[in-house]
């Protein structure tokens, strides 16, 4: 019977040889990297205690945020913001007067209405910008400036709007508008006296455009009762004498044609004349309308036959 012999040993010493070899080789690399960061960390301009110190900040300071996203979340910070301010107003720091400024025209009223809601509220919880936007859409205020007077007041500066006109709607209403259209308040026609009166569709839109108009012919200006908007396109004058003037469609004809007319009026005095109606929509010449002229030139013309 045949035997086989296995040469073990021989096996076991080479592996043993590897292994030694692949474990010098670890050690070798292990070290040649270990220099190569010992070296670079020579490199740095801090120690490595201070970078020990820099990371261990980071790890605190994300530890920190995500403390503060998780309170966040749960409420906390409002809790506390809301009993601080609580603390505070209770230390005498309460809105207990509102004081307004700069109110001349409109119903003052109307102002207080819209901030007498914080009284007795704590400082810190007032909001300034949303009364600030509560105000603002009143008609009558161009600008507001709301600001806190320590220990208990609120301080309202208003800035009103300029009464330009007074707009005649299409149902007979009257309301005070402002030089840019903004309708102010309605008024009763006792109130509308003696101020320039402006009608037509679109009318308050033309505002500006109309001022520039009649400031072409200052001597002018103060006699224009009424400016009526036609079609859209053009002016119809009434001035306090009752007389109207028609002037043709766009700006630079219709400021021609008043500075004419001005010329014409301090020469020949039309305004308080018998002439009814102007018409200058004819660039070449006007025409002049007066009352019972037509009747008595039918009557002369019946009387001839």
């Amino acid at each position: 019977m045949a035997q086989t012999i296995r040469r073990t040993g021989q096996r076991n010493v080479r592996r043993q040889a590897r292994g030694a070899g692949a474990a010098q080789k670890a050690r070798a690399a292990k070290a040649h990297t270990g220099g190569m960061l010992d070296a670079a960390a020579r490199l740095l301009p801090f120690t490595e205690e201070q970078l020990h110190r820099f990371f261990l900040g980071l790890i605190l300071l994300a530890a920190a945020v995500v403390a503060w996203l998780v309170a966040s979340l749960a409420g906390i910070p409002a809790m506390i913001g809301q009993q601080a301010a609580v603390a505070i107003g209770d230390a005498g720091f309460e809105v207990r007067r509102v004081e307004v400024r700069g109110v001349a025209r409109m119903n003052e009223v109307t102002v207080y209405e819209r901030v007498l809601g914080v009284r007795d509220r704590a400082m810190p919880l007032v909001s300034l910008g949303e009364m600030r936007s509560a105000l603002l859409q009143l008609p009558w205020v161009a600008d507001a400036r709301v600001s806190r007077q320590l220990p208990d007041t609120i301080v309202v500066d208003i800035v009103e709007r300029s009464p330009r006109a007074v707009l005649e709607g299409g149902d007979g209403s009257l309301a005070l508008i402002d030089g840019s259209g903004q309708r102010l308040e309605r008024v009763s026609p006792q109130a509308a006296r003696g101020r320039l009166q402006i009608a037509g569709e679109e009318a308050d839109r033309q505002v500006e455009a109309l001022d520039e108009l009649l400031g072409a012919a200052p001597a002018l200006q103060p006699r224009v009762a009424r400016a009526e908007w036609v079609g859209k396109r053009r002016w119809d004058l009434t001035f306090t004498t009752g007389q109207v003037l028609a002037l043709p469609q766009g700006a630079e004809r219709s400021r021609a044609a008043l500075l004419s007319f001005a010329r014409l009026d301090g020469v020949n005095r039309l305004l308080g004349g018998s002439v009814a109606r102007f018409d200058m929509r004819n660039p070449d010449r006007i025409y002049m309308r007066v009352p019972g002229r037509a009747q008595e030139a039918a009557l002369a013309k019946a009387g001839d036959i």
